[in-house]
Protein backbone atom coordinates (compact mmCIF):
# COMPACT_ATOMS: atom_id res chain seq x y z
CA UNK A 1 0.00 0.00 0.00
CA UNK A 2 1.16 3.17 -0.72
CA UNK A 3 0.53 6.46 1.75
CA UNK A 4 -0.58 9.15 0.62
CA UNK A 5 -0.12 8.80 -2.91
CA UNK A 6 0.44 12.19 -4.84
CA UNK A 7 0.22 11.24 -8.72
CA UNK A 8 1.74 13.78 -10.79
CA UNK A 9 -0.45 16.08 -12.60
CA UNK A 10 -1.00 14.51 -16.18
CA UNK A 11 -0.05 17.83 -17.66
CA UNK A 12 2.92 18.17 -15.51
CA UNK A 13 4.17 14.76 -16.81
CA UNK A 14 2.60 15.61 -20.90
CA UNK A 15 5.08 18.82 -20.35
CA UNK A 16 8.29 16.87 -18.68
CA UNK A 17 7.99 13.98 -21.33
CA UNK A 18 7.71 16.88 -24.66
CA UNK A 19 11.00 18.14 -22.94
CA UNK A 20 12.97 14.93 -22.73
CA UNK A 21 11.22 14.01 -26.30
CA UNK A 22 13.07 17.39 -27.66
CA UNK A 23 16.55 16.18 -26.26
CA UNK A 24 15.94 12.25 -27.23
CA UNK A 25 15.58 13.36 -30.96
CA UNK A 26 18.31 15.92 -30.85
CA UNK A 27 20.79 13.21 -29.35
CA UNK A 28 19.41 10.32 -31.54
CA UNK A 29 19.96 12.30 -35.20
CA UNK A 30 23.07 13.52 -34.07
CA UNK A 31 24.28 9.38 -33.80
CA UNK A 32 22.00 8.40 -36.54
CA UNK A 33 24.36 10.95 -38.63
CA UNK A 34 27.36 9.74 -37.59
CA UNK A 35 26.61 6.32 -37.45
CA UNK A 36 25.90 7.14 -41.26
CA UNK A 37 28.92 8.43 -41.43
CA UNK A 38 30.97 5.72 -40.26
CA UNK A 39 28.91 3.04 -41.54
CA UNK A 40 29.00 4.36 -45.27
CA UNK A 41 25.10 3.96 -45.03
CA UNK A 42 24.55 6.36 -47.77
CA UNK A 43 26.97 4.37 -50.36
CA UNK A 44 24.95 1.48 -49.60
CA UNK A 45 21.30 3.13 -50.12
CA UNK A 46 21.77 5.71 -53.35
CA UNK A 47 23.84 2.53 -54.71
CA UNK A 48 20.68 0.27 -54.46
CA UNK A 49 19.18 2.71 -55.64
CA UNK A 50 20.78 3.82 -58.85
CA UNK A 51 21.31 -0.34 -59.71
CA UNK A 52 18.03 -0.91 -59.64
CA UNK A 53 16.72 2.26 -61.40
CA UNK A 54 19.14 1.27 -64.10
CA UNK A 55 17.64 -2.44 -64.36
CA UNK A 56 14.25 -0.87 -64.54
CA UNK A 57 15.18 1.47 -67.42
CA UNK A 58 16.78 -1.18 -69.00
CA UNK A 59 13.74 -3.87 -69.32
CA UNK A 60 11.75 -0.80 -69.78
CA UNK A 61 13.46 -0.10 -72.67
CA UNK A 62 13.61 -3.67 -74.20
CA UNK A 63 10.04 -4.51 -73.34
CA UNK A 64 8.00 -1.54 -73.32
CA UNK A 65 6.83 -2.01 -70.14
CA UNK A 66 6.39 0.52 -67.06
CA UNK A 67 7.55 -0.15 -63.07
CA UNK A 68 5.94 3.42 -61.65
CA UNK A 69 2.06 1.13 -61.65
CA UNK A 70 -0.04 0.99 -59.27
CA UNK A 71 -1.60 -1.94 -57.82
CA UNK A 72 -5.07 -1.54 -59.36
CA UNK A 73 -3.28 -0.64 -62.98
CA UNK A 74 -1.29 -3.74 -62.86
CA UNK A 75 -4.49 -6.13 -61.69
CA UNK A 76 -6.15 -4.37 -65.17
CA UNK A 77 -2.98 -5.99 -67.40
CA UNK A 78 -3.47 -9.02 -69.63
CA UNK A 79 -2.20 -12.10 -68.04
CA UNK A 80 0.57 -12.00 -70.88
CA UNK A 81 1.85 -8.61 -69.15
CA UNK A 82 1.47 -9.75 -65.45
CA UNK A 83 4.27 -12.83 -66.44
CA UNK A 84 6.06 -10.64 -68.06
CA UNK A 85 6.34 -8.59 -65.17
CA UNK A 86 6.78 -11.59 -62.87
CA UNK A 87 9.70 -12.65 -65.06
CA UNK A 88 11.45 -9.26 -64.86
CA UNK A 89 10.51 -9.18 -60.52
CA UNK A 90 12.30 -12.63 -60.69
CA UNK A 91 15.15 -11.54 -62.45
CA UNK A 92 15.65 -8.63 -60.31
CA UNK A 93 16.23 -10.72 -57.30
CA UNK A 94 18.67 -12.95 -58.81
CA UNK A 95 20.91 -9.94 -59.34
CA UNK A 96 23.89 -10.77 -57.29
CA UNK A 97 24.85 -7.02 -56.66
CA UNK A 98 21.36 -5.66 -56.27
CA UNK A 99 20.64 -8.01 -53.31
CA UNK A 100 23.76 -7.21 -51.61
CA UNK A 101 23.30 -3.77 -51.88
CA UNK A 102 19.29 -4.07 -50.09
CA UNK A 103 20.58 -6.38 -47.60
CA UNK A 104 23.27 -3.76 -46.48
CA UNK A 105 21.35 -0.94 -46.85
CA UNK A 106 18.30 -2.63 -44.18
CA UNK A 107 21.02 -3.97 -41.85
CA UNK A 108 22.81 -0.79 -41.82
CA UNK A 109 19.37 0.84 -41.11
CA UNK A 110 18.30 -1.67 -38.27
CA UNK A 111 21.82 -1.09 -36.68
CA UNK A 112 21.91 2.77 -36.84
CA UNK A 113 18.25 3.11 -35.75
CA UNK A 114 19.14 0.14 -32.62
CA UNK A 115 21.97 2.35 -31.51
CA UNK A 116 20.87 5.93 -32.39
CA UNK A 117 17.50 5.04 -30.10
CA UNK A 118 19.57 3.24 -27.39
CA UNK A 119 21.95 5.58 -26.68
CA UNK A 120 19.65 8.65 -25.88
CA UNK A 121 17.40 6.10 -23.49
CA UNK A 122 21.02 5.43 -21.63
CA UNK A 123 21.55 8.74 -21.16
CA UNK A 124 18.39 10.88 -20.45
CA UNK A 125 16.19 7.90 -18.78
CA UNK A 126 18.76 5.94 -16.59
CA UNK A 127 22.45 8.00 -16.70
CA UNK A 128 20.78 11.50 -15.77
CA UNK A 129 18.18 9.90 -13.37
CA UNK A 130 21.06 8.48 -11.63
CA UNK A 131 22.59 11.66 -10.39
CA UNK A 132 19.52 13.30 -10.08
CA UNK A 133 17.88 11.16 -7.82
CA UNK A 134 13.93 10.23 -7.22
CA UNK A 135 14.52 8.62 -11.29
CA UNK A 136 13.92 11.98 -12.41
CA UNK A 137 15.07 13.12 -16.01
CA UNK A 138 15.74 16.92 -16.58
CA UNK A 139 12.13 17.36 -18.11
CA UNK A 140 10.93 15.88 -14.49
CA UNK A 141 13.05 17.87 -12.47
CA UNK A 142 12.08 20.95 -14.20
CA UNK A 143 8.58 20.48 -13.77
CA UNK A 144 8.08 18.59 -10.20
CA UNK A 145 7.68 14.82 -11.30
CA UNK A 146 9.75 11.79 -9.74
CA UNK A 147 9.58 8.39 -9.96
CA UNK A 148 8.92 5.95 -6.97
CA UNK A 149 8.01 2.35 -6.20
CA UNK A 150 4.82 1.67 -6.28
CA UNK A 151 5.22 0.88 -2.60
CA UNK A 152 6.53 4.33 -1.79
CA UNK A 153 10.48 3.38 -1.43
CA UNK A 154 12.98 4.84 -3.41
CA UNK A 155 13.89 3.59 -7.19
CA UNK A 156 16.71 1.39 -7.20
CA UNK A 157 19.56 1.23 -9.99
CA UNK A 158 18.03 -1.82 -10.85
CA UNK A 159 14.46 -0.80 -11.61
CA UNK A 160 15.69 2.11 -13.25
CA UNK A 161 17.73 -0.08 -15.81
CA UNK A 162 14.63 -1.99 -16.54
CA UNK A 163 11.92 0.84 -17.13
CA UNK A 164 14.93 2.61 -19.21
CA UNK A 165 16.36 -0.72 -21.47
CA UNK A 166 12.97 -3.34 -21.53
CA UNK A 167 10.32 -0.78 -21.32
CA UNK A 168 10.98 1.90 -22.95
CA UNK A 169 13.78 1.08 -25.28
CA UNK A 170 12.75 -2.69 -26.20
CA UNK A 171 8.83 -2.24 -26.51
CA UNK A 172 7.94 1.09 -26.40
CA UNK A 173 10.40 2.57 -28.85
CA UNK A 174 12.70 -0.15 -30.97
CA UNK A 175 10.32 -2.37 -31.65
CA UNK A 176 7.70 -0.03 -33.45
CA UNK A 177 10.88 1.41 -35.12
CA UNK A 178 11.81 -2.45 -36.38
CA UNK A 179 8.77 -2.80 -37.52
CA UNK A 180 8.29 0.26 -39.16
CA UNK A 181 11.54 -0.62 -41.12
CA UNK A 182 10.70 -3.41 -42.29
CA UNK A 183 7.27 -1.88 -43.63
CA UNK A 184 9.84 0.82 -45.03
CA UNK A 185 11.32 -1.95 -47.16
CA UNK A 186 8.63 -3.95 -48.33
CA UNK A 187 9.54 -6.90 -45.89
CA UNK A 188 6.26 -6.31 -43.74
CA UNK A 189 2.52 -5.35 -44.66
CA UNK A 190 -0.37 -4.08 -42.91
CA UNK A 191 0.33 -6.49 -40.25
CA UNK A 192 2.96 -4.63 -39.12
CA UNK A 193 1.21 -1.43 -39.12
CA UNK A 194 -1.69 -3.28 -37.14
CA UNK A 195 0.80 -4.52 -34.75
CA UNK A 196 2.31 -0.59 -34.07
CA UNK A 197 -1.06 0.67 -34.22
CA UNK A 198 -2.17 -1.97 -31.24
CA UNK A 199 1.04 -1.66 -29.37
CA UNK A 200 -0.15 2.50 -29.15
CA UNK A 201 -3.76 2.14 -28.41
CA UNK A 202 -2.42 -0.34 -25.54
CA UNK A 203 0.08 2.47 -24.24
CA UNK A 204 -2.54 5.70 -24.34
CA UNK A 205 -5.29 3.12 -22.39
CA UNK A 206 -2.94 2.11 -19.70
CA UNK A 207 -2.04 5.78 -19.33
CA UNK A 208 -5.40 7.03 -19.19
CA UNK A 209 -7.27 3.81 -17.30
CA UNK A 210 -5.29 2.26 -15.01
CA UNK A 211 -5.38 3.71 -11.34
CA UNK A 212 -2.18 5.07 -11.13
CA UNK A 213 -1.90 6.00 -14.61
CA UNK A 214 0.97 3.65 -15.55
CA UNK A 215 2.49 2.87 -18.96
CA UNK A 216 3.98 -0.18 -19.84
CA UNK A 217 7.67 0.86 -18.67
CA UNK A 218 6.23 1.83 -15.13
CA UNK A 219 4.47 -1.42 -15.31
CA UNK A 220 7.49 -3.67 -15.71
CA UNK A 221 9.72 -1.69 -13.19
CA UNK A 222 7.28 -1.55 -10.61
CA UNK A 223 7.40 2.61 -10.91
CA UNK A 224 5.02 5.31 -10.53
CA UNK A 225 5.08 9.16 -11.20
CA UNK A 226 4.22 11.34 -8.32
CA UNK A 227 4.44 14.99 -7.64
CA UNK A 228 7.72 15.50 -5.71
CA UNK A 229 6.65 18.84 -3.72
CA UNK A 230 3.72 16.45 -1.66
CA UNK A 231 4.58 12.94 -1.93
CA UNK A 232 6.77 11.10 0.44
CA UNK A 233 9.11 9.09 -0.74
CA UNK A 234 10.79 6.76 1.81
CA UNK A 235 15.13 5.74 1.28
CA UNK A 236 14.32 1.84 2.11
CA UNK A 237 11.98 -0.87 2.96
CA UNK A 238 13.04 -0.63 6.52
CA UNK A 239 12.19 3.43 6.58
CA UNK A 240 8.53 2.71 5.59
CA UNK A 241 8.02 -0.34 7.70
CA UNK A 242 9.28 2.22 10.35
CA UNK A 243 6.70 4.43 9.15
CA UNK A 244 3.87 2.43 8.73
CA UNK A 245 4.66 1.01 12.61
CA UNK A 246 4.22 5.07 13.56
CA UNK A 247 1.34 5.39 11.69
CA UNK A 248 -0.20 2.56 13.76
CA UNK A 249 0.81 3.43 16.61
CA UNK A 250 -0.97 6.96 16.52
CA UNK A 251 -3.91 5.07 15.35
CA UNK A 252 -4.19 2.82 18.25
CA UNK A 253 -3.56 5.87 20.48
CA UNK A 254 -6.16 8.13 19.04
CA UNK A 255 -8.67 4.88 19.37
CA UNK A 256 -7.75 4.37 23.16
CA UNK A 257 -8.29 7.89 23.68
CA UNK A 258 -11.04 9.57 21.60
Amino acid sequence: MIYDLQKANMWKRISAYVFDVILYCIIAVGVAFLLSAVLGFNGFYYGYVEKREAIQTKYETEYGINFDITQEQFDALPEEEKELYGMISEELRKDTELSYLFNMTVHLCLIIATFSLLIPHLLLDFTVPLFLKNGQTLGKKIFGVALMRIDGVKISPLALLVRTLFGKFTIETMFPAFVLILVVFGQMGIVGLLTVAALLILQIVLLCATQRNTPIHDLLAGTVAVDLQSQLIFDSPEELLEYKKKIHAEEAQRAQYP
